[in-house]
């Protein structure tokens, strides 16, 4: 599984979204740090979950880095998230 495939079942198992697109956007980061041949360092990610609701921005993301784990936090350079109810 790819972790473009990993990231994608990670948040649809914790959040159930409405909405999800995670996109590897490495390419366009050629030439930039943590840039990796074959890509999978650098992602996009957005995300419409209810869950979402009550929590400020800094929340929303530290839940979807906890959903993600350690391990596939620690495999990606860069992680930019969109997210929302």
């Amino acid at each position: 599984m790819s972790k473009r495939q990993e990231i994608e079942k990670s948040l649809r198992d914790a959040f159930e979204p409405r909405e999800l697109e995670v996109v590897d956007d490495s390419e366009s980061h050629r030439g930039h740090a943590g840039f990796r041949e074959g890509g999978e360092s650098h992602f996009n990610v957005l995300l419409r979950a209810e869950q979402f609701g009550d929590m400020s921005r800094v929340a929303r993301h530290r839940a979807i880095h906890a959903a993600l784990g350690p391990k596939l936090i620690a495999e990606i350079h860069a992680l930019a998230i969109d997210v929302d109810v």
